[in-house]
């Protein structure tokens, strides 16, 4: 088989894992997403923003067109890690009733030079015969960092895919949403972040006290369990994230499990587990902070993470 069968070959491979994902096993995953905003607790500055930009403008489409704006575009959602990034952006899919491609790096690389751009283009031309259509792309950094720190040219080569597909939506598409998910925004190519690409930038903080109860709800939920006061350990949560919160209760079900080998009966998750899961845990939340701090601090020329410093002075972080 010659480079040029094997390339050929290598793509159609990874079109039907885009097509059969679920079969597959692909990285790339295309559906309609069952959540909705509904289903997200608090948030609802980014719920506001997001259905100006994405939400609103199929809903009334005929307002947009006056100011010569229409549906579809982009949007990046940057904070902590493990703070719900990937599930708002399901959730803004399942909003507007469209089809789900979430994106991952390792769905896209190719050993053939010029395979990667291929596939990538392969995927936003899905998108466009699937409207309406959400594209997430996860860890957006990984495959759009700065152009200027790449030492590979097909690294660099892939940035500018990124830009063409992205360009390509703004002219002549619509219908077709692209939702990029970061934690670390101020390490993507500038040329992301120009009107027409990235230029909406949402800021997706850590869960609030009563977020945070229904999250540890939620996780405790169908398990034994008695006199728990979850809106205690909500309080003492402060900054967790909600995959803290989920190491949280594994940390308190390894307690309980531990108690039921040793008397052979099923022991109940009690609020000393939880207690002392919470004691023995700092939230992760907190070294993203400082970094997130001095970015905002010192290199912000256009206080895009102005919020992060807001944020930070009202739950009093240093």
């Amino acid at each position: 088989m010659s480079d040029r069968d094997e390339i050929a070959e290598q793509r159609r491979k990874n079109l039907k894992l885009i097509h059969f994902n679920h079969d597959d096993q692909s990285l790339v995953e295309s559906e309609k997403p069952k959540e909705t905003f509904a289903d997200v607790g608090g948030l609802e500055d980014v719920k506001k923003k997001i259905r100006m930009n994405f939400i609103l403008p199929l809903e009334q489409p005929e307002v947009f067109a006056a100011y010569g704006k229409h549906a579809g575009g982009s949007l990046l959602l940057f904070g902590p890690p493990g703070c719900g990034k990937t599930f708002l952006a399901r959730a803004v899919a399942g909003e507007i009733d469209a089809n789900f491609l979430h994106i991952e790096l390792q769905a896209i690389l190719s050993m053939y030079s010029g395979q990667s751009e291929h596939n990538l283009h392969d995927i936003f031309e899905k998108a466009r015969q699937s409207k309406p259509c959400v594209i997430f792309i996860d860890e957006l950094d990984a495959m759009g960092g700065s152009r200027h720190q790449m030492r590979q040219h097909h690294d660099r080569m892939l940035v500018n895919q990124l830009l063409l597909e992205l360009d390509g939506l703004q002219a002549e598409n619509d219908k077709v949403f692209v939702i990029g998910a970061t934690n670390t925004p101020w390490y993507l190519d500038s040329a992301l972040r120009r009107p027409g690409r990235f230029n909406h930038l949402v800021f997706v903080p850590p869960p609030e006290e009563a977020e945070r109860e229904t999250i540890l709800g939620l996780k405790l939920a169908g398990k034994p369990a008695n006199g728990l006061n979850l809106s205690k350990i909500a309080a003492d949560t402060r900054l967790f994230s909600g995959a803290d919160l989920d190491q949280v209760v594994k940390d308190a079900v390894e307690s309980a499990m531990e108690r039921t080998f040793e008397t052979g009966i099923i022991q109940p998750i009690t609020m000393d587990d939880l207690k002392k899961a919470v004691k023995s845990r700092k939230p992760t939340t907190l070294e993203w902070f400082s970094t997130a701090r001095n970015y905002a601090t010192f290199s912000d020329v256009n206080q895009d993470y102005q919020i992060v410093l807001d944020y930070a002075k009202k739950h009093s972080l240093k």
